[in-house]
């Protein structure tokens, strides 16, 4: 199945994933909240336009019960997750930050996927988001054993739930009906969009433990 092959070839992503520091530190609970600050401020500025994606995905499918999936999980991008953001940003106010180089290139690639390939490449340029958080979270859970007391629980706890498993499964579930369904220039297509989405997440969380800036912030007039 699709999802079976893109999650082989991007192993050594995934690994490089669990290993960057920044998520070790998160699952540990020594993560500088001044790190985890500019991840939540990035991340929920990427939110909107993964959210607006999702919709553009809504619009596109021909398949109702797609139409309707991708239409609720672009609500809950702007809901429920971004009310957790919301409550971080509060908390460590980090709300000034500018919009980081990786945010601004991986929201921008996935607005530009959504409105010029086909469908089924839009659905594959989406599946990392809902997937490797799955995976992470639920690896950070498993590790600390439980959420009470941890410093980041609420993060850990969204993206370890139940809940959002199912939505992970109803995700790959429609990519791999698609891919099954498409010639082989599609499924190629498909296959590149989920292994660039996948290799933005990690460039997220690692521009979040650089604290990224722009090298060109210098040459601008205020």
């Amino acid at each position: 199945m699709f999802s079976d092959d893109v999650w082989q070839r991007t192993a050594e992503l995934m690994r490089a994933i669990h290993e960057h520091p920044f998520i070790q530190a998160l699952g540990d609970g020594s993560l500088d909240p001044g790190r985890f600050g500019f991840y939540i401020v990035q991340d929920a500025r990427y939110l909107e336009a993964f959210s607006r994606a999702l919709a553009t995905a809504s619009a596109r499918a021909s398949d109702p019960a797609d139409a309707a999936f991708w239409a609720q999980s672009a609500h809950t991008a702007l809901a429920a997750e971004r009310m957790l953001h919301a409550g971080y940003v509060e908390e460590l106010g980090a709300g000034d930050l500018a919009t980081s180089p990786t945010c601004l290139a991986y929201a921008s690639y996935l607005q530009a996927t959504a409105l010029t390939a086909p469908y089924p490449v839009i659905a594959a340029a989406v599946l990392p988001c809902f997937w490797i958080y799955q995976d992470v979270g639920t690896a950070l859970l498993k590790r600390a054993g439980g959420t009470e007391g941890h410093p980041y629980g609420r993060w850990i706890s969204t993206y370890s739930d139940p809940g959002f498993a199912a939505s992970v499964e109803r995700a790959k579930g429609i990519a791999d009906r698609l891919a099954g369904a498409a010639g082989p220039d599609t499924r190629a297509a498909m296959a590149r969009a989920y292994c660039r989405a996948a290799a933005y997440e990690w460039m997220f969380w690692d521009s979040a433990w650089r604290r990224e800036s722009w090298p060109t912030e210098g040459w601008l007039a205020p």
